[in-house]
């Protein structure tokens, strides 16, 4: 019953994702929506990571399984890649070191904001 419980917060807050992604003009993806009522949640504690810990930690585990599909249709569309496939390297170079900046600098921003809480 306790996974039912947590798959049930999970939903909801998707819901809300999905109700926001539909009443604002942004074109920002329902699921960041989600994502980040996730976070405030958690961070406000309105949720407690107890109450979707474990049922979280199962997802993770099934991370992997949704890339397979993914780099199945990276393979299957080869030929045409091989035509971009330079600038297609480079953007996924760049684009890769971009994002571990920037979530390297969010972390440390947020390791430096608890520490001051702490104090």
């Amino acid at each position: 019953m306790k996974y039912v419980r947590q798959f049930f917060i999970i939903l909801l807050v998707s819901l809300a994702g999905e109700t926001l992604h539909c009443l604002t003009p942004a074109p920002i993806p329902a699921s960041v929506y989600g994502l980040v009522l996730l976070f405030l949640c958690l961070e406000f504690k309105a949720i407690r990571v107890e109450a979707i810990a474990e049922l979280s930690s199962f997802f993770l585990v099934l991370l992997p399984l949704t890339l397979v599909p993914l780099t199945v249709g990276l393979i299957d569309s080869l030929e045409v890649l091989q035509k971009v496939l330079v600038p297609a390297l480079i953007l996924g170079v760049l684009g890769t070191i971009l994002t571990s900046l920037a979530a390297g600098g969010a972390a440390e921003w947020a390791v430096r904001r608890r520490e001051r809480r702490g104090k």
